[in-house]
């Protein structure tokens, strides 16, 4: 054959390594080894222009290019294939991935420039097309039988007409992405590795569920791989299992190697991520949790909503009683980092049931609690049912709602404020202390303190990328404005904050105050051999006058909470240091 196969795949930055390419190159290894040689895999993100990525795809002399397509380069991927399309117009160009399977005659109707679409799963399907590709007089045309043969091909006859077939699902064992390179590519960048397939669950809004029955791959393999990512360099390793609790013996295995190898074949500092359903959670699970070194295991729990009804609109089965006492449970581990996850714009959840769901997700002291906003997703249940989920969405990737019967656009516009507030605020760990007084001070509920916070930013004009200086000024100067908030005690939550979460030690212009009584008490702190700094190690302090108290952070690296990332700090009373 003339030219090569090239598997290509828009990352959403570069840090993140895709390893859908590597999986299809480990399909054609395994299942038409005699093209593998001509396999080429070309990776790129959206950020990089269009033109540098179409020069590096060029200088592959491709064949046949093959995209996989997600809501996050779906635009990027379209684009560039009408490029390719008018300097090579031989090339044959196929596309695949969640953003294709589910419309995939939508797709090729739109854009002449795209050959053929293989929805479902790959690694059978597409060494199965490229056989019947290369042995083909017509490749743009592929004759009736070869067509027939090849599970989720769609695409074009000679008459214009397209053809759609189901997505597939794989029948035969899934080829390992490690196999073909994919840990030695990461350099660095999270690793990405599944150890099953499929979802126990159906909901709505998701296409999880749409993957076949849940498939669990063989243990000692799976381990296998784990222990291979963790030792290419990478610092994240994260199981794209949808439910990764669902099976409680292939998941306390996966846990159980983590625990023998940490520190030996898995290097220590190495954090693995999982997705579970929180209410499902053995005690034998949990408690090979509780046996984690300090940040070796995040956890991503969705609860997508507290409210019984919404859950039974979607086909979400949850025990919130449960959910809740395990969330706890593991939050109180303190060995974990912690995710959970909210969704807005799912049926009948108003505003003050939103309200109601946040409040109680902040309760639970998780290190992230994330808003998302629904996607109206091609294949889910949601999008293809109207009369069922009535909203209004975007018709652009990523299809957020825009409005439901229980969410007016303002409604939205709120929340999407909110979302930025929890997210400067709560989520990044910096004003955990900050955000604590200021409920408690101003008898807020969690809800109304980030959203009345969000919008006041926006009508601030805060940038996205504003410096955390000046957002801290921002802070300083509204929350003083909220009723039942004395300044002082403010400045001092601030003050702990900033330098609980930042090493450098230094204050922002907003919080620092020359103060003779600071230079006295810090030589009173070094004059004690017990309080003294340590040689080389840089020292954090502080006065707070609310406190009248001197605040001392020394920023050793075996201190910094290793879940947190925040140093702790200590406090000395000032009437003693300066007495």
């Amino acid at each position: 054959m003339e030219g090569s196969i090239v598997f290509s795949v828009f990352n959403a930055k570069y840090i993140h390594a895709s390893p859908a390419p590597w999986c299809l190159a480990a399909g054609v290894k395994a299942y038409a080894p005699h093209l593998y040689p001509h396999v080429q895999i070309v990776e790129a993100t959206i950020n990089q222009p269009i033109t540098e990525v179409l020069q590096r795809l060029l200088a592959s002399a491709p064949a046949v290019l093959g995209f996989s397509c997600y809501l996050w380069n779906i635009s990027q991927t379209l684009t560039l294939c009408r490029s390719i399309k008018q300097i090579l117009p031989k090339v044959i160009i196929v596309l695949g991935g969640p953003e294709v399977s589910y419309c995939a005659k939508e797709v090729l109707q739109q854009n002449e420039a795209v050959d053929y679409i293989l929805s479902g799963e790959g690694e059978e399907s597409v060494p199965a097309f490229l056989t019947a590709l290369f042995a083909s007089d017509t490749p743009k045309h592929l004759p009736q039988g070869a067509q027939d043969g090849i599970e989720g091909l769609c695409g074009r006859q000679e008459d214009g007409t397209i053809y759609v077939r189901p997505p597939c699902v794989l029948s035969a064992a899934v080829p390992s992405p490690l196999t073909v390179g994919y840990a030695d590519a990461l350099k660095g960048r999270i690793a990405y590795l599944e150890t099953s397939r499929g979802c126990p669950y159906s909901c709505a809004f998701c296409l999880s569920g749409r993957c076949g029955m849940p498939r669990w791959f063989c243990q000692r393999e799976m381990e296998a791989d784990l222990l291979l990512l963790a030792s290419s360099g990478t610092r994240t390793v994260k199981l794209v299992d949808r439910t990764f609790n669902a099976n409680v013996a292939h998941a306390n295995g996966i846990l159980q190697c983590i625990l023998r190898q940490y520190g030996n074949k898995i290097p220590a500092g190495v954090c693995f991520h999982f997705e579970i359903a929180g209410d499902i959670l053995q005690e034998s699970t949990a408690s090979l949790l509780e046996q984690m070194p300090a940040g070796a295991v995040q956890l991503e729990i969705g609860m997508q909503s507290f409210c019984e009804e919404t859950l039974n609109a979607v086909h979400r089965t949850t025990n919130l009683h449960r959910l809740e006492a395990n969330i706890r449970r593991l939050v109180a581990m303190g060995n974990l980092h912690i995710h959970i996850d909210l969704i807005a714009g799912l049926p009948f959840e108003r505003l003050a049931r939103f309200a109601e769901s946040v409040n109680k997700g902040y309760a639970l002291g998780a290190h992230c609690l994330q808003l998302g906003f629904l996607k109206l997703l091609h294949g889910s249940a949601m999008r293809s049912e109207p009369e069922n989920y009535p909203c209004s969405f975007s018709e652009i990737p990523p299809y957020e709602v825009l409005s439901t019967p229980w969410l007016s656009p303002e409604d939205l516009a709120l929340l999407h404020d909110l979302e930025d507030a929890l997210d400067r605020v709560y989520n990044s760990g910096r004003f955990l202390l900050t955000a604590a007084y200021v409920i408690r001070a101003c008898g807020l509920t969690p809800f109304d303190f980030y959203a009345t916070l969000g919008l006041a930013s926006r009508h601030a004009g805060i940038q996205a990328k504003v410096s955390l200086d000046d957002y801290t000024a921002f802070l300083q100067e509204y929350l003083c404005s909220l009723p039942g908030v004395i300044p002082e005690a403010l400045r001092d939550a601030l003050v702990r904050d900033r330098l609980a979460s930042n090493a450098s030690g230094r204050l922002p212009p907003c919080l620092y105050r020359e103060d003779a009584q600071l230079a006295k008490a810090v030589k009173r702190l070094a004059s004690s051999q017990a309080t003294a700094p340590k040689p080389g190690v840089r020292r954090g302090v502080a006065l707070l006058y609310d406190a009248k108290t001197l605040c001392c952070v020394d920023y050793l690296p075996w201190e910094q909470n290793r879940v947190t990332g925040r140093w702790p700090l200590q406090e000395f009373s000032l009437a003693t240091l300066l007495s």
